[in-house]
This record gives C-alpha cells, structure tokens and sequence, in this order.
C-alpha cells in the first residue's frame, strides 16, 4: 500500500509519493492552497501550527472520496480506474504530512507534540480502513489476477504486483474479526512510537553537565571550551561551562578532555537516556511495541517480526541476516580485543590503575591514532569548515553528474538556520531543490537524517521536481570560529547527501515504484558517497584552514590514509552489537517479553560483547528501531556496505573517482530507476556481476 505520510526514518530518506497541489483553493489556510512560491516550495512563512489539525482533516476526508469514486466506479476493474487512481489518490494529505512530520522531527514544540499525539491515531485508523477495505482489495485483486492479459507494460504490471503484495501484507486478506484486532495494535503502536520518541526528546534536553572551573577541561579543544561558555551564557550560567548529550558537545568531549571522572559523567548521561525510572523512563514503552509487534506479525501469518519485515526485503529470511551478522561479528571481535590491548598498554604506561572502560574508549584511541599514525582530530578540524566541505562535496556531485548547486535566498525556511539551494542539470534545466538544517536545538532530535517535502514523480503527465531535506546536528559557530567538523561529521554529511541524490535523481510514472527501494537496499547510495570524502583530491576541496585558506597538507591527508583502518574493530563491533539486539527483539515468537535491561544484557552476553564495548544504541534510546522506521532492519547499513564498496571499487578499478560513464550508470539503474526493478537487479544492470563482500572485507581491515 502507498506510504501517505512521510515518516522520517534515522539516517535515511524513503521516497514516496508528495506532488503539488493539484487543486486550486480559497482557503485561508496555506496548507489547502496551491504553493505559490518558488518552485513551489512549502510557504513555511505564512505556516502556523493551527492550520495543521484542519489540513489534516480535510486531507482524510479528500483521501476517502478518492478511494470512494474507485470503489463505486461502475466499470470494470482496470490499471488506469484502479491501480493508477489509487496511485494518485491522497495527494492533499501526503503533502500535509510531509511538512507535519519533518517539522516534527527538525523543530517541535509543545503544540506540535499535542498534535501528533491527537493526528496519529487518527491517521493510524484512516489508513487501516482503507488497507482493509474489502471493496476495493476487490478491485485491486481483479486487476492483479488479470494482469497478464490486460495489456500492460512491465512497470505496469510491477506496480499492481506491489500494491496487491502491500495490502496482503498489511491484512486485506484477513477475516473481520482479525482485522479489527490488527487495527487496535496498529492505533497501539502509532501512540507508543510517538511516546518513546517524545521520552527520548525530553532526555535529551534535560541532561546538561555544569563545569565550575576551566581546569577541569584540560585536554579540550579551545573551540569547545568556548561553545561550552556561550551555551552557559545563553542559561544565564555566564562564567561556567555547559556540556550536553549531543553528539557535537559528546564526543570531542570524551575524545579529549583529561579529567576521568567529567568523561564518565557526560558518557553515562548519554548512555542511560530512557533508563533513569523517571517520567522520560522508556523500559515500559519498549516492552509494549516488543509485544504488540509479535501480535502483529503473527496476525499477519509470520512467526516473528522480524520474519514479517525481512520477507520484503533483499535478504528475505531473518536467518540469513544473523548469519551474515554474526560471520561479520567473528571477524571483527578480535580486531576490537587488539584495540582494547593497545590502549591498556598507553594506560599502564602512563601509571593508571585502572581498567578501559566505554568512557575511556575515545580518549584512549585518540592516543593510539597520535602514537601509530601521528594523527589527532584536533589537527584534522581547523581544515573541516562546514561550508568548505559543504561546498567541496558539490563539487564532488559536479564532477561526478553535472548538476550544480545555486545558493537561494528567497524561499521560505522553517527555521533561521536552514539554508536552500536549487540544483540544475548540467544543461541548466530545474532538477530540484535542497534544504540543509545543521546545528542542533532543543527542539530537534538528535543524529542526522535526509528527509523530503516533496517526492519526484510524475503527475498529469508533468515531471514533479524534488524537493530534499537534510538535517544534522553539527557543531555550531562561535563568535569567533566558523562550523569545524570532525572527520566523523564530514563522512556523516557526504552520507546524508548521497541520500539526497537518490532523492534528486529519482523518476519514475508511478509513486508506488518511483525511487521505492527494499529496506535493506536504502542506505547504499549515501554509503557510496562516503567513499568520495577519503579521496587525496576530494581533500584538496573539501579541506582548507579556516583561518589561513591553506589547502589541506599531503603529510596529513597520507596520515589519512595511513589509518582509513584504525579503529574499525570498535566502529565494526559497536553497530554489530546494535544490529544483533534490533534482530534479537524482533525475533521474538510470544508477546511475553517483560525486562528491557536483564534481555539486553542477556543478548550481549551470548554474542560474547566485550564490556569496554556498549552497543552503538541501548535500547531504551534505540530510536531507530521503536520510532524510526529501522525495526528489523538496522543491519541494513553493513547489508548496504557490501554494495557501496562494491560499487566504489568499479570507480577505483577504472583509474577515475569521476569516471562519467560509470557516473552515468549509477545514477541510471542504482538512482534514478532503481524502483523499476527489484533491487539486486537493478545493481547487476550497473555492476555487470553479482556484489562481493571482498571491497568491505578489504576496507575495513577484516579480510
């Protein structure tokens, strides 16, 4: 069934249906008329929260006399009365979503949260009875069964298959009685999603360490001292120091502050979000969705959840992704034991007399980095200014397709930090429209993540131009240093932004298959343009001193190079771990499940988990897999890893990162069309051969 409201899934961009208003209106509500601005870009300057709740209202209700005129159609079932109705139906009420829910996500406040408490049950219900509406699966069911004769062409008949399968699959083929149940824990798990996200957002904004004396901050760089210094300013904290969860105030923080104790306090506020038994305690909510979501699953006629999710995607059995989990996990535990004794060794000789603890793992590899390849993150982020790199990394895109990127200034933006940028063919012609949001707020979720106010597609025999969004949580400008990002900031945003060029480059006649990927293919493209960042001449773009202009020195992109392995035992083990316990709760059979920390504890300890190791995510702040659209699906990212550097080894074995016809290629099969095909297919069109996991192997130190 056709996704209606876009949902923001960490990390990530799904591409669904979210054309322009095709439909003239009076209202004085900007939601319900057609765009008039630039591009047709949402007006979020004439947007209040009160227009929301009436835009959504009328969206259902425009929604249901679409579906309506299908089912009361007189005629016989076809593709164009049916399927490709259907396929355009609920334009009104996508569109509503995709601001709703990105605003949501990006910049909420109170009244925002109130309303999707109050919309997503709403919604939760009106897109339940239209899955199990038996009148018109009947009509779907017609088309399909006689699809071979009708006909159509290949994408057609690809597009009923998809939607006969979706509402299969979301329940048109159960009895009454089963329906009505699948309904209530579909409203359950709608709300449930929306309190843990809400726990999470509270957590995060309500855990702040106070520093008295700069002393204590011996180690930390002076940019950090000092951001720390405006945040106590902005509390009215002026002469004290404020350190946040967030990972821009996190990590440097446990990277290179001294002081033993400060990093042990910041880390546990993070790793203990949604496990403190207070009001914001998520163990319950947790607990609730584990449970319904087996109820769901075996509704629907699959043992498990995860069997449920996984039957749709490439790797098709939860069976196949343990094993490829766990052989991954056999050849990376030993790399991060390695890692452990290094450190422990610099610990030793430095007379501590302690143990390594998870608090101490990004002080400690920092010193390794200095020791084995004379390399420290304070010497990289003086090169990384967010809009050199920014800038640098169209660059990249330029070479690559041609497509370049103007700076706009006109359009409306939902918040005084977000910036938009067309983007044009090489030949000029409008290809679409970008916004980038970059620091963090209280209002905004933590991680980054690429998102859509509006999908390509075809509409009325129009071409709709995308409109793509991509969000982070960058470390802020001072008064007097620009945005410095990290090296792991700067692979994060050339990821985010090979999600947008799926986005970008997307097309296709119909929504159901217009960019439409399997779950597990998702995170390729922007994993893929991550290989570009390490690359000596993307370095020369993207790495300039902030203060002099020098161009980023040969000694220190070879250091870059020389440790393009280093600590890939910890990174490796760490998303294992995460990916291992995502597949473990949704590999459950009975709704029984009852205690969050003895199950991950007891996951943990089976795998054989090091204890200087925490998973990337605990489970009480998981927001992947409870709220973000990756249950079952974490593993997806290292599934993908295969497929990137597959993909990037072609470029590397041509002797041209920029080589335009393999640049062609890719963006054909593995952007452009890839939803006309099933996905594995769709890269042998690229490839010429089926992936090998040897480019990963090789990349990350394993093989």
């Amino acid at each position: 069934m056709k996704k209606l409201i876009f949902m923001i899934m960490a990390s990530s961009i799904v591409l669904f249906s979210a054309c322009n208003q095709g439909k003239k209106n009076t209202s004085s509500n900007p939601l319900l008329n057609e765009y008039t601005t630039p591009f047709q870009v949402p007006p979020f300057d004439k947007i209040d929260t009160t227009h929301f709740m009436p835009a959504f209202e009328e969206g259902m209700k425009q929604h249901d006399a679409e579906i309506q005129a299908i089912i009361n159609s007189k005629d016989e079932p076809t593709f164009e009365n049916t399927i490709l109705a259907y396929d355009k139906a609920g334009l009104l009420l996508t569109n509503v979503g995709n601001v709703f829910f990105n605003i949501a996500q990006a910049n909420t406040n109170p009244q925002i949260q109130a309303i999707e408490r109050k919309i997503s049950p709403k919604l939760s219900k009106h897109n339940d009875d239209i899955a199990m509406n038996p009148d018109l699966f009947k009509r779907i069911k017609t088309v399909y069964d006689k699809r071979k004769d009708m006909k159509l062409d290949d994408q057609q008949i690809r597009v009923v298959e998809k939607y006969y399968r979706d509402f299969d699959r979301l329940g048109a083929n159960l009895p009454q009685d089963k329906q009505e149940s699948l309904k209530k824990i579909n409203s359950e798990l709608s709300t449930l999603g929306l309190k843990f996200g809400e726990n999470l957002l509270a957590e995060n904004k309500t855990f702040q360490m106070v520093v008295d004396n700069v002393k204590d901050l011996d180690g930390l760089p002076q940019s950090n001292i000092d951001a720390a210094a405006e945040t106590a300013k902005e509390k009215k904290m002026e002469g004290k120091y404020i350190f946040t969860i967030d990972k821009p105030t996190l990590l440097p923080f446990l990277q290179f502050c001294k002081n033993r104790a400060l990093r042990e306090k910041l880390y546990r506020g993070y790793f203990m979000k949604g496990d403190n038994n207070n009001k914001n305690d998520n163990k319950e909510t947790v607990i609730k969705i584990a449970n319904l979501r087996v109820k769901r699953a075996q509704l629907l006629g699959y043992k498990s959840f995860a069997a449920y999710v996984i039957d749709d995607n490439m790797a098709k059995t939860p069976e196949k992704v343990d094993e490829f989990l766990m052989n991954l996990w056999k050849a990376a535990l030993p790399m991060a034991k390695n890692e452990v004794a290094e450190m422990q060794k610099i610990i030793d000789k430095e007379g501590g007399k302690f143990k390594l603890a998870p608090w101490d793992w990004w002080y400690y590899s920092e010193k390794v980095r200095k020791e084995k390849y004379d390399l420290d993150e304070a010497q990289l982020k003086p090169y990384f200014s967010l809009a050199t790199v920014r800038d640098g990394m169209f660059s990249v895109a330029n070479k690559l397709y041609g497509i370049t990127f103007t700076k706009m200034t006109n359009l409306p933006i939902y918040q005084a930090d977000v910036e938009t940028f067309e983007v044009k063919e090489a030949d000029g012609k409008h290809l679409g429209v970008i916004y980038f949001d970059y620091y963090p707020r209280e209002s905004k979720r933590g991680g980054a993540w690429c998102t859509s106010f509006q999908s390509a597609g075809w509409r009325d025999g129009k071409k709709v131009d995308p409109i793509v969004s991509i969000v982070c949580n960058f470390t802020k400008p001072t008064k007097d240093t620009p945005s410095l990002l990290t090296w792991d900031e700067v692979e994060t945003l050339f990821h985010e932004f090979g999600h947008g060029l799926h986005g970008l480059f997307t097309d296709g006649k119909y929504n159901r298959t217009a960019g439409v990927v399997p779950q597990d293919y998702v995170e390729m493209p922007s994993q893929f343009m991550e290989n570009f960042a390490s690359e000596p001449e993307v370095l020369k773009m993207i790495g300039k001193h902030y203060k002099t202009g020098e161009v980023i020195p040969d000694a220190l992109i070879q250091k870059i190079q020389n440790s393009g392995k280093f600590n890939q035992g910890f990174i490796t083990i760490e998303y294992l771990a995460a990916s291992i316990l995502d597949m473990d709760y949704h590999n459950l059979t009975t709704p029984d499940f009852k205690n969050v920390n003895e199950f991950e504890k007891d996951q943990m300890d089976k795998i054989g988990l090091i204890p200087e190791i925490l998973p990337r995510y605990r489970t009480t702040y998981f927001s992947h897999i409870w709220d973000g659209g990756y249950a079952a699906g974490y593993y997806v990212y290292i599934w993908a890893a295969v497929l990137d550097a597959d993909a990037y080894s072609a470029f590397k074995e041509s002797g041209n990162i920029y080589n335009k016809e393999l640049a062609a290629k890719f963006r054909t099969n593995c952007l452009q069309d890839v939803g006309s095909g099933e996905g594995m297919d769709q890269y042998r069109k690229f490839r010429g051969k089926d992936p090998s996991i040897e480019p990963l192997l090789k990349k990350r130190g394993l093989n």
